[in-house]
């Protein structure tokens, strides 16, 4: 007798989904604080307590010691401080901390403008002048931004913002050792050379089957939303930590180029969609469930969170106010 095939489980409930999705692919500690305070704590005045960080990430499976570990490195690093009342101690965003996370949650909430005129940044980095230790830090923080190596001493980028190559020639102490060509254009020759160079240099294969696989895992949890209901504060902020801690990761190693550079159509745009769609589903009980542990988010957050992923602002408030009533 031949078997008969068993179908794969279906995940059947939302919860399911959340200790599923920890258990594929289990968050670094030190990355879901970072997502954490970017996300969620920032606009609640960007500091927490630590027992109540440790309980917190308690439920996404992080113990007490990895808490510990990562705050001790966010501080060491600048992203963090220490505040202490008694025998009590509290952790918040430095200012370069808040900075930071601003500027890279701007890449979360916001897709690049679709119009582009063409033109390029080029950075020349010369062969002299700059030790071994700071060119490979200039290298890989360009590389966050999207920027990539065309040649041994030339990088490029079509979008990036002045402000942002200075904050990174300041943090790699690179400042007036490297030459910048800002606004370029070519001719149509030189942008079809330009356009085989974004297809092999940029690696869109591999930030596009990222952004798929976020789409298959986290369409599956749109569908089981729209058939779920009674879900717990923590259950809504765990799958808001989820979204962002995921789609952060994808959009870091996005190089986020003008849609003239990009496949057609590009899941990229899909994904935003998708994010921004689940999002303003579970912001308002999250937002309540963050409330009541850290203190509500003040009037100027609100304004921010309205802005996220082109939120309105009765997604924030009006649910609170109907279970008020």
């Amino acid at each position: 007798m031949v078997a008969t095939p068993v179908p794969p489980t279906r995940i059947s409930n939302v919860p399911l989904w959340i200790r599923r999705t920890l258990a594929a692919d289990p968050p670094r500690a030190k990355s879901l604080v970072v997502s954490l305070f970017g996300d969620a704590i920032a606009p609640h005045g960007g500091s927490i307590r630590l027992k109540s960080l440790i309980e917190l990430l308690e439920l996404f499976q992080v113990n007490e010691r990895l808490v510990r570990t990562s705050v001790f490195r966010l501080v060491r690093e600048d992203w963090l401080e220490t505040m202490r009342n008694g025998r009590e101690s509290s952790y918040r965003l430095t200012r370069t901390g808040f900075r930071r996370l601003e500027h890279a949650y701007e890449k979360v909430y916001q897709r690049p403008a679709a119009s582009w005129d063409g033109a390029w940044t080029f950075i020349l980095v010369p062969n002299d002048g700059i030790p071994a230790p700071r060119r490979s830090q200039l290298k890989q923080e360009l590389g966050w931004e999207g920027v990539r190596q065309l040649t041994s001493h030339l990088f490029a980028h079509p979008t990036i913002q002045p402000e942002a190559l200075i904050e990174i020639l300041d943090r790699s102490g690179t400042r007036g050792k490297v030459i910048s060509f800002t606004g370029a254009t070519t001719d149509q020759l030189g942008m079809s050379v330009i356009c085989e160079l974004v297809n092999g240099t940029w690696n869109l294969k591999q930030v596009a089957g990222a952004y798929q696989s976020f789409m298959c895992n986290f369409g599956r949890l749109q569908l089981l939303l729209a058939r779920s209901s009674g879900l717990s504060g923590w259950e809504w902020l765990a799958i808001r930590v989820l979204l962002i801690h995921s789609f952060r990761r994808i959009v870091l190693h996005d190089p986020l180029l003008p849609n003239a550079l990009l496949p057609k159509p590009w899941v990229g745009d899909d994904a935003y969609r998708l994010a921004g769609e689940i999002y303003r589903i579970c912001l308002p009980m999250s937002e309540q469930y963050l409330g009541e542990r850290l203190g509500p988010a003040t009037e100027a957050a609100v304004r921010i969170l309205e802005r996220r992923f082109c939120v309105e602002r009765m997604a924030v408030t009006g649910h609170n106010k109907m279970n008020r009533e």
